[in-house]
C-alpha cells in the first residue's frame, strides 16, 4: 500500500508546474486584461483545436488537467478541449520506447493522433455552435474561483497557489483511490477482461481509456504490444485516454450535463476512429 501511495502522490506532483503556471496564466488574464484582449483570445479560438491537438501530444503529463481547467474559465472552447484529450496519452509513449517499438510505428501512432484529434475537434466545434446552436460564455475566469471558493482578490500569486494547491489534494485522492483499485483488481485481471470478449474490443479498450490514471495507458499500450489487441482497440483506448485532464474538468465546470456531453463525445470519437482503423485494416 506504501507503493500505491508514493506512485500516486509522485503522479500528482508531476502536475504541480503545469497546474500552476495554468493558474497564474488565468489569473493574470482575470486581473490584467481589458475587454479588447478577451475579444481577441476567444477569436483565437477558431484555430484552438489545431494547436491543442498538436500541443496534447507533447510527452507530458499536465496538459489535459491544464486545458480542463483553461475550458472552466472560457479561456478555451470545447472543441479545443476535446482535441488537447484525443491527443493526450498519457504514459503511452514511454511505454512504446520501453518495449523498444520502432521509431517509425512510435512516429506513425502519434501522427495519426494528431490528425484524429485536430479534424474531431473541428468537427465538433461546429456541431456544438452550428448544429446545436450553442454558444459558449465569455472567458470568465472568475468562476473557477467561485467553485474553489478562492479569495482571488488577495493577489494574482496568492490565488494561483490556492487554485493550485485545492486541485492538487483533489487529484491526489482521486488517484490514491483509483491505484488503490487497481491493485486489488490486478492488471492480470483487466487482461483476461480483453481476451475473453474480443468483439467488443474498441468499445471495451475505450472504457478502459477512460479511467483516469496512468495505469490504464500502460495496460492498453502493453496490451497491444503483446498482440492481445489489435490497432483499432488500441488507438480506441488511448485516444480517450485525457488522464485527469477529465477529473480537473468535473471539479470545475459546473455544467454536468455539459461535462457528461464531453465524455460522451469523447468516448464516441474514440470508439469510432479505433472501428474506423481496424475495418481499414490499418497496422501500427
Amino acid at each position: 500500500m506504501f507503493d500505491v501511495f508514493l506512485d500516486s502522490l509522485m503522479d500528482s506532483v508531476k502536475l504541480l508546474p503545469f497546474l500552476f503556471l495554468t493558474y497564474l496564466i488565468m489569473e493574470l488574464l482575470e486581473h490584467n486584461t481589458g475587454d479588447q484582449v478577451r475579444r481577441r483570445i476567444k477569436t483565437a479560438g477558431a484555430v484552438g483545436p489545431l494547436w491543442g491537438g498538436l500541443l496534447g501530444v507533447l510527452p507530458q503529463c499536465g496538459f489535459s488537467a491544464a486545458a480542463s481547467s483553461l475550458y472552466a474559465g472560457r479561456v478555451i472552447t470545447v472543441g479545443t478541449l476535446l482535441a488537447v484529450y484525443l491527443s493526450t496519452s498519457d504514459e503511452m509513449l514511454p511505454v512504446l520506447i520501453a518495449q523498444s517499438a520502432g521509431a517509425d510505428m512510435i512516429i506513425k501512432i502519434l501522427a495519426i493522433k494528431v490528425l484524429i484529434a485536430i479534424f474531431s475537434g473541428f468537427l465538433a466545434e461546429i456541431v456544438y455552435t452550428r448544429f446545436l446552436k450553442r454558444k459558449e460564455k465569455e472567458m470568465d475566469i472568475h468562476t473557477v474561483c467561485e467553485e474553489e471558493h478562492c479569495r482571488c482578490e488577495e493577489g494574482v500569486l496568492l490565488s494561483a497557489i490556492k487554485h493550485t494547491g485545492k486541485i492538487f489534494l483533489y487529484i491526489l485522492m482521486i488517484s490514491l483511490a483509483l491505484n488503490v483499485l487497481i491493485a486489488l483488481i490486478g492488471e492480470d485481471a483487466i487482461r483476461a477482461f480483453f481476451s475473453t470478449v474480443p468483439v467488443l474490443g474498441e468499445a471495451l479498450a475505450a472504457l478502459v481509456g477512460l479511467i483516469p490514471n496512468c495505469a490504464s495507458s500502460v495496460v492498453i499500450t502493453e496490451l497491444y504490444m503483446s498482440g492481445v489487441i489489435g490497432a483499432g482497440a488500441m488507438m480506441s483506448g488511448l485516444l480517450v485516454n485525457a488522464g485527469v485532464g477529465v477529473l480537473v474538468l468535473f471539479r470545475l465546470n459546473r455544467d454536468w450535463k455539459q461535462n457528461m456531453g464531453i465524455l460522451a463525445a469523447l468516448y464516441a470519437f474514440g470508439v469510432f476512429w479505433g472501428c474506423l482503423i481496424r475495418l481499414a485494416g490499418i497496422v501500427f
